[in-house]
């Protein structure tokens, strides 16, 4: 059966406005249980999965996985936070890509120094600013894809007829698939570069003794005025 290539290409654009992110503002201002955690992620996330009638997007067991890995601070009284979910959206979308330890290091520093803080600058604030660039990022990603399709399209010109859209469907996955993986590669770096410089170390001596003189601060009697 012969594709229209336009209406394939169109079809991918479409699907790349259809990706259900989370607004910060969008997540409940309530504490919630575990059974609520995961029906508004199932509900919120749904539309973006593979097979939506089968995928899960979370599950109990997942949640107690993260929780066991150090991925996820434990619940209060069984309930589970706004910065919670928002650490659950980040591990959705890591996931897919990166180890367990990976997604530690990453998510590790920021859970230690700004989950659960009175300050100002707090997850939130991380939250807010990362999928701020959603809509810059997906209109750059729409170009590169539209270019990469018609590139592909000017391959396998030599190819037998009845076999050339097959091929240059091929080479648009193929292209598509490198891109991937340099960038994973490239993640991965990044992450090991911030394990072995001692960044992780670091980072986590300095929250702590930041914790300590917070506590001492905040313990030291106030002088009567």
């Amino acid at each position: 059966m012969t594709i229209k290539t336009e209406d394939l290409l169109n079809s991918i654009l479409g699907s790349l406005d259809r990706v259900a992110y989370i607004k910060a503002e969008d997540i409940p201002n309530i504490d919630l249980y575990m059974d609520q955690v995961t029906t508004f992620m199932e509900t919120r996330l749904k539309s973006s999965t593979r097979n939506p009638e089968e995928d899960k997007i979370l599950t109990k067991t997942m949640i107690n996985n993260y929780a066991k890995n150090d991925l996820l601070p434990p619940p209060v009284k069984k309930k589970y936070s706004r910065e919670h979910v928002m650490l659950l959206i980040f591990i959705y979308y890591y996931k897919g890509i990166l180890s367990i330890h990976d997604i530690q290091t990453l998510l590790g520093p920021i859970t230690e120094e700004f989950f659960d803080t009175k300050e100002k600058f707090d997850l939130e604030t991380i939250y807010e600013t990362v999928f701020g660039l959603e809509q810059e990022q997906t209109e750059v990603l729409k170009k590169d894809i539209i270019e990469k399709f018609h590139v592909s399209e000017g391959t396998f010109g030599d190819a037998p007829k009845d076999s050339q859209q097959f091929l240059q469907l091929f080479s648009f996955i193929c292209m598509l698939s490198f891109d991937v993986y340099m960038k994973k590669l490239l993640i991965e770096k990044l992450i090991d570069g911030f394990r072995s410089g001692g960044m992780e170390a670091e980072r986590t001596k300095e929250t702590k003794r930041a914790k300590e003189q917070k506590v001492q601060k905040e313990s030291k009697p106030q002088k009567e005025s």
